[in-house]
């Protein structure tokens, strides 16, 4: 297992600094000139060189990306050219609100997306395989900001159930109770999709392992249906649905950016769609380059799940 978690996390480096070259070149490559943006439109040519020289602009763009990845492997993402604060700690701060928000999704939609599934393909053909089905499909179908904006009309406008927005009640709020009122709707609207998802997969694997001879085997010992179903069925179907759940956490962590603006949850996501409006490249790649980092983390911890599961696995 060390030898394998070792391999993995070895392989995990070069995707690394390939998404390090791919954040840095987009962002580099967007039009606009980031000291204008700091400096404004009535910004002399002298000072907007100056600011150019200072911020490593004038450089060539390969010593500009070599400069960013040796302050990155220092721990520095550089500094923010509109908040003048360093961009780690801004993404630090902004981070823990989108990790509690997409976390909070994952549970919800894997423990959603297995029940649906083993419910569909236990009652194959019935009347709960077609309702979970139909559910389904239409999940997977509505975009996730569109039901957000949908459920607050219908949650927080007019039955007033939930908060339409924020992480915390403007005054005398900040309690756990608070924040998982506010949690509620903007994690539903970013589960919905993956929870279909998983759902679809589990129900196909499923079907897949309750039709193998074992479970005959063990049916025909006269063991009771839910030992069969989830010690002996799902037991073996969990190790092929730890990739797709581990592709449903990057998923919901890039969902996170336009739910987080529809219910304007203080997260990375609207701190990216802000430091966009604002030019703010550093911190723009700082938060892409932190989230793209969550995204293999996750797939890596997922393949190490699925191999100690099951260890034959690229054994």
């Amino acid at each position: 297992m060390l030898r394998y978690a070792l391999r993995r996390l070895l392989l995990t480096l070069p995707v690394l600094l390939g998404l390090s070259v791919i954040v840095f070149l987009i962002m580099s490559l967007i039009p606009g000139d980031p000291a204008q943006a700091i400096l404004g439109s009535y910004a002399t040519p002298e000072n907007l060189e100056r600011l150019r020289s200072d911020l490593g602009l004038d450089l060539p763009l390969p010593q500009q990306y070599l400069v960013w990845l040796g302050n990155i492997l220092q721990g520095d993402l550089g500094r923010s050219y509109a908040l003048n604060r360093p961009v780690l700690d801004e993404v630090l701060e902004r981070f823990g609100a989108t990790l509690l928000l997409a976390g909070t999704s994952l549970v919800l939609c894997t423990l959603v997306g297995v029940v649906a599934g083993i419910i569909s393909a236990v009652r194959q053909y019935g009347w709960g395989d077609r309702l979970i089905t139909l559910l389904v499909l239409v999940g997977i179908s509505v975009p996730a900001f569109w039901l957000g904006m949908l459920m607050i009309m219908v949650f927080a406008v007019d039955l007033r159930w939930f908060p339409a927005s924020g992480m915390t009640a403007p005054y005398g709020g900040g309690g756990v109770l608070d924040i998982l009122h506010h949690l509620v709707l903007p994690a539903i609207a970013l589960a919905v999709v993956a929870a279909g998802v998983i759902a679809r997969l589990t129900r196909s694997n499923m079907l897949e392992v309750l039709r193998q001879d074992y479970i005959r085997t063990a049916r025909a010992k006269r063991l009771g249906e839910h030992r069969v179903v989830l010690r002996h069925a799902f037991k073996v179907a969990l190790v092929n649905l730890i990739p797709v759940i581990g592709v449903q956490a990057g998923f919901v962590i890039g969902g996170a950016v336009y739910i987080e603006t529809v219910f304007q949850w203080p997260g990375i996501g609207r701190m990216l769609v802000n430091a966009i409006a604002t030019r703010d490249l550093l911190l723009v790649q700082g938060g892409v380059l932190v989230v793209a980092a969550a995204y293999v983390l996750f797939n890596l911890l997922a393949d190490l799940l699925q191999h100690w599961l099951d260890p034959r696995i690229a054994a």
